[in-house]
């Protein structure tokens, strides 16, 4: 079965062991490191001296060394006491009996002498170690005061020992109220305690392997665009303006993929309706089989074109724009519907600046105005009063609306008219400097938000390529359609903002947004 994959049975194990992970650390958090937890380190036990008790004589040493009592089979330990876990500790938090809160024992060796050192920021823990707080030696045994630590605080005790022998057991003992004390694993003087558990290390280990072992054989696997047979010849694409600069990115790249077969491909867009007529009388007059063009629309032909036959290829997204005077960022469709049905004259009306409206619209062959017309007028504009988009020709109209016949003429009329408001494939509009997109009922126009479910925006069609009949399997046509929705013409797609429909996602709403 497709589903049992390598990489699918890896990410599934992957995901099961980070859920149980979690789980698992959700509880450890819970009832483990909010305990108060004293731990100890021995980061030194030396001999200093002759230390004859080995026969051997090491570390040398002139001076008090070798006269002082004891010295001959002295050492020398350093042991640092810290609070390693999540809570502060104060004194009343101890529990042993007496006045000290810790005791250390060096088994059979005997205490010469202490020292405490502390860094700079808790130097006033140095107050604590006085004798009436219970800061004493007798034997081979040290007591500790009761030293409030914050997390992570710590001191350490250089002791000077006599007798033993070096390496022998260093035990501190001591009782916390809601906590322990443990004895953490040995490490130098200048090394930080480990950030993190065994246990904790252990997983993160294992789920990185899991995550570098899927990736691997993500990589491995060979992940490029179904081959295409390229074919040689002339292929003519008309329709939408909208998607030409599509059409003509991928037309070229195919060109460069296919030079051997020398195809020559001419984008030639004059409007969806307009490359639907042309592609009708192409294939009238052709005296057989299917000619050489494909008409790409914005949204599906009209009804009386039976042999033509269509290709979904992606999700389009248009907006409406409106220019950056008008101030307002979100209109309901109810709203909209009124503006274009000359129902609202001044934008104040619906809470915008004291501007006249202006409706900036396509030409009646435009499919970006069909699909606004469809998707969300529900019915036709209202006829067009103005040829400068400025000053009404017709004086009873209500509203001033012309028409225009490419996107760029329509954002650059509303970019430089105050009150304008007019409409375009979305990513035409990204950059336009003097105006701005407006969100309808609060959704945006996102290719994101709708590829994820996040967003209902309505103004969306499906971009469809139609051929006149079905073009013959070993023609550029063909060929071309093939590399366009299926093959490296997906990435040009996606990059100026459209979505395939040969995705996951993109065949769900391709087949969702059928009318």
């Amino acid at each position: 079965m497709d589903w049992l994959s390598a990489e699918n049975l890896v990410a599934v194990a992957t995901a099961v062991l980070g859920v149980v992970a979690s789980a698992v650390m959700v509880w450890y958090e819970r009832r483990v490191p909010r305990r108060k937890r004293i731990g100890y380190r021995v980061q030194l036990d030396v001999p200093i001296g002759d230390d004859q008790r080995s026969g051997r004589r090491v570390n040398r040493r002139v001076g008090w060394f070798d006269t002082a009592a004891g010295m001959t089979d002295a050492s020398m330990v350093l042991l640092r006491i810290e609070n390693d876990g999540s809570q502060a500790i104060g004194r009343d938090d101890y529990q042993s009996p007496g006045d000290h809160g810790l005791t250390v024992e060096f088994g059979d060796r005997t205490i010469l002498g202490v020292s405490v050192t502390q860094p700079s920021p808790t130097s006033h823990l140095i107050e604590h170690f006085t004798p009436e707080r219970g800061f004493g030696a007798q034997g081979g045994t040290l007591h500790v005061p009761r030293v409030p630590l914050n997390r992570g605080a710590y001191f350490k005790l250089l002791v000077l020992l006599s007798g033993g022998a070096v390496g022998d057991e260093i035990e501190l003992r001591g009782d916390l109220s809601e906590g322990e004390v443990h004895r953490n694993r040995s490490a130098t003087p200048d090394e930080k305690a480990p950030l993190f558990s065994r246990a904790a290390r252990l997983i993160t280990i294992t789920l990185t392997l899991c995550v570098v072992a899927l990736a691997v054989i993500v990589v491995a696997q060979d992940d490029s665009p179904p081959p295409i047979g390229c074919e040689g010849g002339t292929l003519r694409l008309t329709g939408s303006t909208a998607f030409a600069p599509v059409l003509r990115e991928v037309a070229e790249k195919y060109e460069r993929d296919c030079e051997e077969d020398d195809p020559h491909i001419e984008v030639d867009a004059h409007g969806s309706t307009a490359g639907l007529r042309a592609l009708a009388a192409a294939g009238a007059e052709a005296e057989h089989g299917s000619p050489a063009v494909v008409a790409l629309s914005d949204g599906p032909k009209p009804g009386g074109l039976p042999e033509l036959r269509e290709n979904r290829i992606a999700v389009s997204v248009f907006a409406l724009v409106v220019n950056d005077d008008v101030r307002l960022r979100n209109l309901s469709t109810t709203d909209v519907r009124r503006l274009y049905r000359g129902e609202i004259a001044n934008w104040s009306e619906l809470g915008g600046a004291d501007l006249p409206v202006h409706l900036v619209s396509r030409d009646a062959g435009s499919g970006t105005r069909q699909v606004f017309q469809h998707r969300v007028l529900g019915r036709g504009e209202i006829a067009h009063s103005s040829v400068d988009c400025v000053h009404k020709d017709d004086p009873s109209a209500p509203v001033v609306r012309c028409e225009l016949d490419s996107t760029d003429q329509v954002l650059d009329t509303v970019a430089a008219l105050p009150g304008a408001i007019g409409y375009s494939e979305l990513n035409h509009v990204i950059g336009t400097k003097g105006l701005h997109r407006l969100r309808l009922d609060g959704d945006p126009p996102s290719v994101d938000a709708i590829e994820h479910g996040t967003s209902s925006y309505p103004y969306r069609e499906i971009e469809y390529a139609y051929t006149y009949g079905r073009p013959p399997a070993d023609s550029l046509a063909s060929s071309f359609l093939t590399y366009l929705a299926r093959g490296n013409g997906q990435d040009v797609i996606r990059t100026h903002g459209h979505l395939p429909c040969w995705t996951p996602e993109g065949l769900e709403l391709c087949a969702r947004d059928t009318p």
